[in-house]
């Protein structure tokens, strides 16, 4: 008996709640749909439900059987679907969170296009600097920007990421720049308040060693767009990213500093709960962002 057909019964039957509607549902007669179930729990070894006159109900093994099968359906229903449409055809509804001001700059104005390209995905959006927990919230995807901390999420690497000093020619105008990092004390930096990813101050690679340092300054703020602003008007030297301030150096409103001392980069990464049975829409999504951070002078070009 055909394997696969088992255990679209068995999936059929749950769905429509008894051995008769399922078999009303194909056209066959409900003792075909019983002896299907009996083959399945033969092959296995175990017993899937308990089926009485009135109702059918799951065992332990059979609940954790199910979420399989019909993980194992809508893989195969999306593959048919896909040659049948002459290509990639993905469906349903993806939800992605991102960091605020990333996600502002380079995620939001990609959702769009994304639909464009896959018009049966609707998507929603969560732009947050809370690091959100994206299995007990039912998020499909994150995008997260730095070092992670060590997890049962699996990443895929979108992009690198450096964060470096930036000035205005304004500030550099009062104060000579610094030659080294440790110059930083003299000078008035702009800090970050309160932001995970920098408890440890700012990254340099000082003889040969990684070193954090946390300057001090007139001003701090806990918005990193804020920091940016207060950069750009002269107010102080910022630690910021390359995604955020790329256009800006290269049109001589920032001034990169330090960079000798620069720490190596880290990345800009997608996570996601699991790879094994990974939906279609967010594997199109992953390869869709990483295939536009990877455009030459997209930094630069995108960065408002």
């Amino acid at each position: 008996m055909d394997k696969f057909k088992q255990i679209e019964t068995f999936c059929s039957v749950v769905a429509k709640g008894s051995l008769t509607a399922a078999a009303l549902a194909e056209g066959v007669a409900a003792a075909i749909i019983g002896r299907r179930l009996d083959a399945l729990e033969e092959r296995l070894g175990v017993k899937l439900m308990v089926r009485t006159t009135r109702r059918i109900s799951l065992t332990h093994e059979g609940s954790a059987f199910l979420e399989d099968c019909q993980r194992l359906l809508a893989d195969w229903q999306q593959a048919e679907a896909s040659v049948s449409a002459g290509g990639v055809k993905a469906s349903g509804h993806l939800r992605v969170t991102a960091p605020a001001g990333f996600g502002r700059r380079h995620v939001a104005p990609l959702v769009p296009l994304f639909h464009q390209q896959h018009p049966d995905v609707s998507i929603s959006l969560n732009l947050s600097d809370r690091v959100v927990d994206i299995a007990a919230e039912s998020f499909d995807c994150a995008v997260r920007v730095g070092d992670l901390p060590d997890s049962s999420l699996v990443s895929v690497r979108l992009a690198d990421n450096r964060r470096l000093c930036v000035a205005s020619p304004a500030y550099l105008n009062r104060k000579a720049a610094p030659k080294h990092p440790h110059e930083l004390h003299q000078h008035d930096c702009l800090m970050l308040s309160s932001d995970a990813s920098q408890t440890r101050g700012w990254a340099f690679v000082v003889d040969g060693k990684l070193e954090h340092l946390r300057p001090g300054g007139p001003l701090d703020c806990s918005d990193g767009q804020v920091l940016h602003d207060w950069c750009l008007q002269g107010q102080g030297i910022a630690w910021r990213s390359t995604w955020e301030v790329a256009r800006e150096i290269e049109s001589g409103q920032l001034v990169k500093l330090l960079d000798d001392f620069s720490a190596p980069p880290n990345g800009i990464y997608a996570l996601f709960a699991q790879r094994k049975h990974l939906p279609l829409r967010v594997r199109l999504w992953v390869d869709f962002l990483k295939h536009h951070y990877a455009q030459t002078n997209y930094w630069n070009n995108r960065n408002a």
